[in-house]
């Protein structure tokens, strides 16, 4: 795979996980706005191609359809291939705009976390977390 193909494959695949996020918007504006300078596209134009695509995103994933979130990202790969290919300075901008929009990027604020439980007593394990997946907590006291 070449160097353009998979910075597209990357912003595309970043874009379509994070059309579905609280974090929406910002991508939203952000994506738009790159190609609209980059391609000479409408900004609210695209604005309404990428809530389009976050529609489908969000009835796909609550369908359980991964072929369909599949085509939304190829489309976006395509488009933003592109772009790349018809506009060599757009390498530059997609990567400032990918590193802007990691997640866990470290955005310089620091410091230190404090939570706190309310509503009565808590007996369990709590966790804080910006994502889990396949969390095991303790042991299975039931087999014993």
């Amino acid at each position: 795979m070449d160097e353009l193909t998979e910075l597209a494959v990357a912003g595309a695949t970043a874009l379509v996980t994070q059309l579905v996020t609280d974090g929406r918007a910002q991508v939203r504006d952000r994506v738009a706005a790159f190609l609209a300078r980059r391609r000479g596209d409408e900004e609210e134009a695209v604005r309404g191609e990428l809530e389009r695509s976050r529609s489908v995103l969000v009835a796909a994933r609550e369908a359980g359809d991964a072929g369909t979130a599949s085509s939304v990202q190829d489309e976006w790969r395509s488009r933003l291939r592109r772009t790349l290919r018809n506009d060599p300075q757009a390498v530059a901008e997609l990567r400032s705009l990918l590193d802007e929009l990691a997640p866990g990027r470290d955005t310089g604020a620091g410091g230190t976390v404090h939570s706190i439980i309310s509503g009565g007593e808590q007996h369990g394990t709590v966790v804080q977390a910006h994502t889990v997946a396949d969390l095991t907590i303790g042991n299975d006291r039931g087999s014993r």
